[in-house]
Formats: structure tokens, C-alpha cells, sequence
């Protein structure tokens, strides 16, 4: 028996035989062509029969997951719709004078530059979508037209470099046992849809092809996998298989509960989106609503400013979906090393504390304006509240607030229904901290951003590997500044809540009831753990 160690993604024990995916070799191979315009026909025919491969994708996927989950496609067809990347495969083509296969991988690599220069995990990602389309057209391109999940005769353990969330979709879940990949992400697409099939999944595992038809066991809990596994193992394995499916029954229970501690008191459990597909898990999990929606995807992905009515159809939907739950919508929060294109700005030279969050929408109001004109619309159709970013002022508030009363009268004088929209306040920096009392005179709500307030208050940039053990979330000054918040927001009344990563670790949980936090908002896949602990609390 050999034992190797991932990182779990969904919990599960898994038992059976390994198929092996290998990696896909693209051909990418620059070669000088004679007839430019030749290969732009090639690339567009391309194109059109991967958008009709979407749009079959897509029924299948509406049909065996639900609208959210089959919303996941939707960038695929973004890229492949998207006029600056087809613009950009076509002007290499033709003033370069290369094959198409070549310039497709050329302008995806290019796109994904981009989306790794944000800094942000969720938006990094994103290119394995971006890598997964592009592969697509370039199979076609290639003449290769193979399925390799269509090919699944029997249930087994899938095991590959990575697997892409176009193939996730394609597969017979009742052929699948569990899914093993070397590359991935929590956040993945992937990863979520695996979610959602109740398949065990484990991710950044050291896999070797030599796997490939072997027996295995696959702890979805812990992420270790038993390759060819001893009687004791197995027995072993089948306890904990009978275990699992307690804890199970357990956590379903639990998503009809009311988020009150044992000693009655009652701690708002919200939930962290990025788009419209995570709004069914938030539902499912009997969320108190939603705590963030981070909007950058929707400007990320696209190659100019969205328009007022594009972002006001996605506000409007998720306003809708939540049926009277509060929706709170955090403003663009972008600059510095999470630019696109049309955003030009000087580059920094340390952009964490540079030109972005509200310093960007505010010096950009024609932006901020038409975001926050779609925000105001939507609160028409549901509990809608706006949260700013990287305030550290008074004035910035003030600022703010004079914004939206202006986008108020006019959408009065246009005779554009509108809500009550709650504004509040992200407390992510020591600053703001320290007149987080001056601030929650100024707003309505105050919402705690862990993650930068950890990286701003120790010196330490979260995303620098060399410093890594310096980015300390259980240092002191943290916590004494969340006290510091919490007491000066309840002195006015106001509502704080967490919606940062510590707000989803349970070892922390008790301590922020405690503190007389208000609410915590957590990725959808930590309600249920997060729910356990507060109503098993004491406090």
C-alpha cells in the first residue's frame, strides 16, 4: 500500500479503480502561413462550433444541475463572444502572418497574464476556465474532436493534471466515484460542481500516471489517497464511510436551524459570493442572506465598462433570488494590480496601497456613478444594501454619500422606482479602525475585511511567499482592533459584522460572540461548519 497526501475539497470516502486523464497537448506550434485571412475563416469556424457545443453544454448542465450551476458556462461563452479576444487572435493572424492555433494560445495567455496579475485568488481561478476554451479551439482547429469522459463504461476514480469544469459537466456522475487532480482550486469550477454531484474530491495531489488501473481509496475529508490499500485500511475505511454519512444527516439537519447560541443569543450567518451561480448554495444553506457580492468579476471579464443595465439585470436577479433577504453589494473594488484594459492607470509600484477600492471609484465617478445607479435600481426588487471599500475618512463617506443622493434625485426625476439602500462601511485598514467611531456615525452597518486589515496592520503583503509566516491571523493587534470596532459601532447603534476568511474559523467563532460581533459572512461552503459552532456555543 502507498499513502499520498492532497488538499480535500469535498468531503466523501471514495473506493475503487483509478482512470487515469492525461495531460492535453495542444499543438501551439508557431508556424508562418501564406493565406492570413484563410486561417481568420479557420479561427471564426472554430469559434462557431465551440458556441454551439455551449449552448448543448448548457441544456445539459441546466438540466442535471440548475440555472446557477449551468451559469458556470457563461464565461466560456464571454471568451468566445468577447470582441477584444477574437479582435486580438484575428490582428495576430493577420499581422504576423501565424497559424491560428498559435494565436489563440498567444491571446489566452495574454488574457490569464491579466487575470493573475489581480492578486486575487478567485479571479486566478478563473484561467483554468480561460485555458479550458481556448484548448477547446484549438482541438477543433487541430481536427481533434475526442471526448475522453464521453468514453466511461463503468464507475471509477478520476484521476488527472487537471480536469476542466467544461469535462465536469460532460461526465455521467454515475460513472464517477470520486475526483483526484495535481492542479485546482477550492474555488474552482470544478470544485464545485463536485460538489454539487456529492462526488469526493481532493486537489494538489502528487498523481503519476502509473496509477492508472489500480484499486485506491479516496479520503475526501482529510485528502489523503491509499493506492492499492491493505485489509486494514479497508476495514478501517468502511467505519469511517459509515461515520461519514452521520455527519451528513448531521449537517443537513442543521441547514433549517436558526444561526442562536445556546445561551440564546442570535449571530447573523451571510454568506461571500462572486456571482449569480453561488446564489443557490446560499439558499440551500439557509443563509441569513448575503454578506458580500463582490462585483469585480463582472468588470474583470470584460473589455470595456459594464453598462448600467448589464449590472442592474445581475443585481436585479440575485435581488430577486433572495426573496427579501438583505443583498449586500460591495462596490468595485479594484485598482492597483487588479486592472483591466480600459482602466489606465500609472503603473505602481507597490499598488496594495495604491490607487484602488474607493479611491478609484471616487476620482472614476462616471463608473462609480453607473454602478451605483444599478445598485439603487435593483434594491426596487429586494433587501439591496452597498458596502465601499478601503475607506480611511470621514470625508470619503461624505463624498460617497453625496454620489448616491444625486444618483437618488435622479432617478426620482426620471421616475425610476428605487429602495431604502443601506450604505455601509469596510473596516480593512488600521485607520479606519481607529475612527471606525467617527465612521459609524457616518453609515449604517460596518463590515470588518480580515484579509487586508491582517495585511495592512502587520506590514505584511498576503500575497508575498517570502513573508509568509509574518501574515499572522491569530496576532493580537487583530483582535484588539476587532474589539475596537465591534464596541465603537454598537456604541451608535450600528450593526458589524466579519467578512473576511477568519470570520469562517471555527476556532475563532467563540471568541468573536464574545467580542458582541454581530455576524459573520463565509464562503457557502463553511455555512454548515460555522452554523455547528455557534448553535453549540455556550456563550
Amino acid at each position: 500500500m502507498e499513502t499520498f497526501q492532497g488538499f480535500p475539497v469535498f468531503g466523501g470516502i471514495a473506493e475503487g479503480n483509478i482512470l487515469y486523464f492525461p495531460k492535453d497537448r495542444h499543438n501551439t506550434v508557431c508556424i508562418r502561413v501564406s493565406n492570413p485571412e484563410k486561417e481568420v475563416e479557420r479561427y471564426d469556424s472554430a469559434c462557431k462550433r465551440i458556441a454551439d457545443r455551449l449552448e448543448q453544454l448548457y441544456e445539459k448542465a441546466l438540466n442535471e444541475f440548475g440555472e446557477s450551476k449551468a451559469k458556470i458556462l457563461d464565461i466560456y461563452r464571454l471568451i468566445v463572444m468577447d470582441s477584444e479576444f477574437t479582435e486580438n487572435v484575428r490582428t495576430m493572424i493577420r499581422e504576423k502572418r501565424v497559424n491560428a492555433e498559435y494565436a489563440v494560445s498567444y491571446a489566452a495567455d495574454e488574457l490569464c497574464d491579466r487575470f493573475l496579475s489581480f492578486g486575487d485568488e478567485y479571479m486566478r481561478v478563473r484561467t483554468s476556465d480561460i485555458r479550458d476554451i481556448s484548448g477547446n479551439i484549438i482541438d477543433l482547429l487541430n481536427g481533434d474532436t475526442a471526448d475522453r469522459v464521453a468514453a466511461l463504461k463503468e464507475p471509477v476514480i478520476i484521476v488527472a493534471d487537471e480536469l476542466s469544469p467544461s469535462e465536469t459537466i460532460r461526465i455521467d456522475k454515475s460513472k464517477v466515484l470520486a475526483i483526484v487532480t495535481k492542479q485546482g482550486s477550492t474555488l474552482s469550477h470544478t470544485a464545485i460542481l463536485a460538489k454539487t454531484m456529492n462526488i469526493p474530491a481532493v486537489i494538489g495531489a502528487p498523481i503519476r500516471k502509473n496509477w492508472n488501473g489500480r484499486p485506491a481509496i479516496i479520503d475526501g475529508y482529510t485528502g489523503q489517497i491509499y493506492l492499492e490499500p491493505d485489509d486494514e485500511t479497508e476495514k478501517r475505511y468502511a467505519d469511517k464511510r459509515t461515520q461519514a454519512e452521520d455527519i451528513q444527516k448531521h449537517y443537513s439537519a442543521l441547514k433549517e436551524k436558526d444561526d442562536i447560541t445556546r445561551g440564546g443569543r442570535r449571530v447573523f450567518l451571510y454568506a461571500n459570493i462572486s456571482d449569480l451561480s453561488d446564489v443557490e448554495g446560499v439558499l440551500e444553506n439557509n443563509a441569513a442572506g448575503i454578506g458580500l457580492f463582490r462585483s469585480e468579476f463582472m468588470y474583470l471579464k470584460s473589455s470595456t465598462y459594464p453598462t448600467e443595465e448589464e449590472l442592474f439585470e445581475v443585481y436585479r436577479q440575485v435581488a430577486e433570488r433572495m426573496k427579501g433577504k438583505e443583498v449586500v453589494i460591495r462596490t468595485c473594488d479594484m485598482g492597483g494590480d487588479k486592472l483591466p484594459k480600459y482602466i489606465r492607470i500609472p503603473k505602481e509600484n507597490n499598488p496594495a496601497m495604491g490607487f484602488r477600492g474607493i479611491r478609484l471609484a471616487l476620482d472614476r465617478q462616471e463608473m462609480f456613478t453607473t454602478q451605483l445607479r444599478a445598485i439603487y435600481r435593483a434594491s426596487a426588487y429586494g433587501n439591496v444594501s452597498v458596502l465601499y471599500p478601503l475607506i480611511i475618512s470621514v470625508d470619503e463617506v461624505q463624498s460617497v454619500k453625496k454620489l448616491t443622493e444625486e444618483v437618488m434625485e435622479e432617478l426620482e426625476r426620471d421616475k425610476i422606482p428605487f429602495g431604502r439602500v443601506r450604505q455601509g462601511v469596510m473596516i480593512e485598514t488600521p485607520a479606519a479602525a481607529v475612527i471606525s467611531d467617527l465612521l459609524a456615525q457616518e453609515c449604517d452597518f460596518l463590515s470588518i475585511g480580515t484579509n487586508d486589515l491582517t495585511q495592512y496592520t502587520l506590514a505584511a503583503d498576503r500575497e508575498n511567499e517570502k513573508i509568509d509566516k509574518y501574515y499572522d491571523i491569530d496576532h493580537p493587534a487583530i483582535f484588539r482592533l476587532i474589539r475596537m470596532i465591534v464596541d465603537n459601532g454598537h456604541r451608535f447603534g450600528k450593526r458589524v459584522t466579519i467578512c473576511g476568511e477568519l470570520g469562517a474559523d471555527v476556532n475563532y467563532t467563540n471568541q468573536f460572540i464574545k467580542m458582541g460581533v454581530d455576524g459573520l459572512s463565509v464562503s457557502v461552503p463553511y455555512i454548515l461548519q460555522v452554523r455547528d459552532t455557534i448553535v453549540n456555543s455556550e456563550l
